[in-house]
């Protein structure tokens, strides 16, 4: 059966990281929130004009560009940051802040030609029209020329579609992977296209003996996207499609449906929250099936929610980080320091997010949107020379050289943005062995 829905409804100059992160917090650099900005009186999406930092007469809104960041000014440059604290993907914000915090350390162990950077966050609440009104606020408010959110794709894509689109504003990504967002180059991302995650997940379910399968998909930008990747790539019978909304307090007829449809195998593609609810579910209504699951699903918090035994044998497919080269390996030591945990692979990419934007800031003719676009992709193109660290980057462009001269290599591994805005990547196969996640091998991405 097919009734799919085709709705489209993460020490330096004496000074430790630790230091430098406790710095950042007094001085006040970074304006981490839980503050939820709100749309325009009207509920209107910004013009083109208002996104630019212009006032109604065309005029230059000069409070709004000393906000952003002038730059004549000896201020700290701002970027803006769409980060989900609350809501389904909270998990993800949480350790997308980690990422930053740290990145924020180490560019401002530096600094950007004598000035730091300063990020101002938003919460998008894991919701399309709070990212929405997130973005509003940073970009018309703050003047924000560079705008790093969000981690879901459908608010990433909302955010392009009624903020960023049509302006000189950069936004970039930390975690959206839907392979949709392949259609809007304008849209960056640090995180690879989830088609490579559809196209190995499929591949082990077919080494695994499973010629057929029952599919839910949360109904947003991201389910769609991955699972439409997933059903393309599967050869096998797809014996149950079907998207499921977010935030229930139960999908008993979720599970109910996909245990009517007598496949071997369940391929989820949701957020934790969703997933966990539907595993807990299936185990008390005594449902047997092999699991399998896009990034969304695997985390600490569906492991402490779910029985002992319930999810035994599952595999799930994520995006990695580069974990055997060097920068990484600097990066999850101080992470570990910082935090008492190993980093996963979303604070990595939002640490890159934040090195990314300071060395378009610094290789830029100026702080303005315009300017970074000619910058943001160059900086981590394999023309230049490659580098591991803000810091060496950052001595590069300090001694004359252009973004075209620098090959950053981010420690989520080599980025090298494509015409479409997308990154390389890598992806990690977990299995859940005695409810713990065991890593069973490495994938290639595109």
């Amino acid at each position: 059966m097919n009734d799919r829905n085709t709705g489209r409804s993460e020490e330096n100059g004496g000074l430790t990281r630790r230091d430098a992160l406790t710095a950042a917090g007094a001085a006040g650099a970074v304006a981490l929130a839980g503050c939820v900005s709100t749309t325009d009186g009207d509920g209107s999406s910004p013009t083109a004009e208002a996104s630019t930092g212009a006032d109604s007469d065309g005029s230059p809104d000069t409070d709004t560009a000393t906000e952003g960041g002038d730059s004549e000014s000896s201020g700290p440059y701002s970027v803006g940051v769409v980060n989900s604290l609350t809501g389904s993907l909270s998990a993800f914000g949480q350790r997308n802040e980690r990422g930053m915090e740290l990145a924020l350390a180490d560019v401002n162990a530096v600094g950007i030609d004598g000035r730091d950077l300063a990020l101002i966050a938003e919460d998008s609440e894991s919701q399309a029209q709070s990212g929405v009104s997130a973005a509003q606020k940073l970009v018309n408010q703050d003047g924000v020329p560079f705008l790093i959110g969000a981690v879901g794709s459908g608010v990433s894509l909302a955010i392009y579609e009624s903020v960023v689109q049509g302006t000189d504003v950069v936004q970039l990504s930390q975690n959206s992977t839907s392979p949709d967002l392949t259609e809007f180059p304008g849209l960056l991302r640090m995180s690879p296209t989830g088609r490579a995650q559809s196209s190995a997940l499929a591949d082990i379910v077919a080494e695994d003996g499973h010629d057929s399968v029952a599919l839910t998909y949360i109904n947003n930008e991201y389910g769609q996207g991955i699972a439409d990747a997933f059903v393309d790539a599967y050869e096998g019978e797809i014996a149950y499609d079907s998207s499921h909304d977010q935030g229930q307090s139960s999908y008993a007829s979720v599970v109910s449906e996909l245990a009517s449809a007598d496949a071997p195998a369940w391929v989820f593609v949701t957020y934790q929250p969703e997933f966990t609810t539907m595993a807990q579910e299936a185990y008390s209504s005594g449902y047997e099936a092999q699991f399998y699951g896009a990034d969304s699903v695997q985390g600490s918090d569906v492991l402490s929610n779910t029985p002992e035994g319930s999810l035994e044998g599952m595999k799930v497919v994520v995006p990695s980080a580069a974990v055997d080269q060097e920068n990484y390996q600097s990066f999850a030591s101080a992470f570990e320091e910082s935090y008492g945990e190993t980093p996963t692979a979303w604070s990595a990419y939002m640490y890159d997010c934040v090195v990314t934007a300071a060395l378009s800031i610094h290789a830029a003719d100026e702080f303005t949107g315009a300017a970074l676009q000619e910058t943001v992709r160059d900086v981590t193109r394999p023309e230049g020379e490659q580098v591991g660290t803000f810091e060496a980057a950052s001595a590069i462009l300090a001694d004359g050289g252009t973004a075209a001269d620098v090959d950053y290599q981010g420690v989520s591994g080599p980025i090298d943005f494509d015409e479409n805005g997308d990154p390389v990547g890598y992806l990690q196969i977990y299995t859940v062995e005695d409810h713990e996640y065991v890593s069973s091998g490495f994938v290639a991405g595109e």
